[in-house]
């Protein structure tokens, strides 16, 4: 389910997260050659992309606002 992005922030150890208009997070990471996201690395980009869409796993399962899935497994983590 396609969720707009309303802001973002930063993680623990630095990694660019957005805040979702669903009230989710999603990692918006700019790794290339697999994670080719340019805009993530200023503020006027991550400004930019403010209202675009981003596919939300997390409201496709149906789980509530504190729910997380681990990055590496994609798994149900609380």
């Amino acid at each position: 389910m396609k969720q707009p992005i309303v802001g973002f922030h930063q993680d623990d150890v630095g990694d660019w997260v957005a805040e979702l208009a669903c009230g989710h997070q999603q990692h918006v990471r700019h790794d290339p050659p697999w994670t080719n996201r340019p805009w993530v690395v200023s503020e006027d980009g991550r400004r930019s992309v403010l209202g675009r869409e981003l596919e939300c796993r997390k409201c496709e399962l149906g789980a509530p606002r504190d729910w997380h899935l681990d990055d590496e497994t994609q798994g149900a983590t609380r």
